[in-house]
């Protein structure tokens, strides 16, 4: 069991800090425009102004990387590794991981902007889990990840996720605790 939670932990590093990382991006004004432009979709904004070109871009870069060091410690790794890194295509990985993350963040969003949910305002579950699912969408088109697997992403990620924003709350890195 614990070599499950390992794995997924391990594969879906990526992502994860993709969906984290983009908050000491802040200050960085290369393309802050929103995905949206600004437009609505019933008299509500489709994504908000936080989710942003800037936000892909280099959400979506830092995994790529993130890849490419799970496959330079590959070797140190072997038993804890759901793929043969030795052989990943690191973009392609990177881009699943990455691009999935913040997608699903971005799915997410358009749902509270329609049910009236202000940017940044908690809506527990989906805040925790919403690039988990973007994640394993994208993913799973490369890399077959069994049930087990899985859960343990959602339960470590998704309570990880809830213990960051807290720590980003008190580090006044984040306006809202949850």
């Amino acid at each position: 069991m614990i070599i499950e939670i390992i794995q997924g932990l391990w594969l879906f590093l990526p992502a994860a800090l993709a969906n984290m990382v983009l908050p000491l991006f802040v200050k960085l004004k290369f393309l802050d425009i929103p995905l949206d432009f600004g437009k609505s979709f019933r008299g509500k904004r489709i994504f908000g102004d936080h989710k942003t070109f800037k936000g892909i871009v280099i959400g979506t870069i830092i995994a790529i990387l993130m890849v490419y060091l799970q496959k330079v410690f590959y070797l140190s790794w072997i038993n804890y590794s759901l793929i043969d890194y030795s052989s990943v295509n690191v973009v392609l990985l990177g881009l699943a991981l990455g691009l999935g993350s913040l997608l699903g963040d971005a799915v997410k969003s358009f749902f509270k902007r329609q049910l009236e949910i202000a940017p940044g305002k908690p809506w527990i579950p989906f805040d925790q889990i919403d690039w988990i699912i973007g994640s394993m969408i994208f993913v799973s088109f490369l890399v077959e990840i069994s049930l087990i697997v899985g859960l343990w992403v959602f339960i470590f990620y998704g309570a990880l996720h809830f213990i960051a924003n807290l720590a980003g709350y008190y580090l006044r890195i984040n306006k809202e605790k949850l």
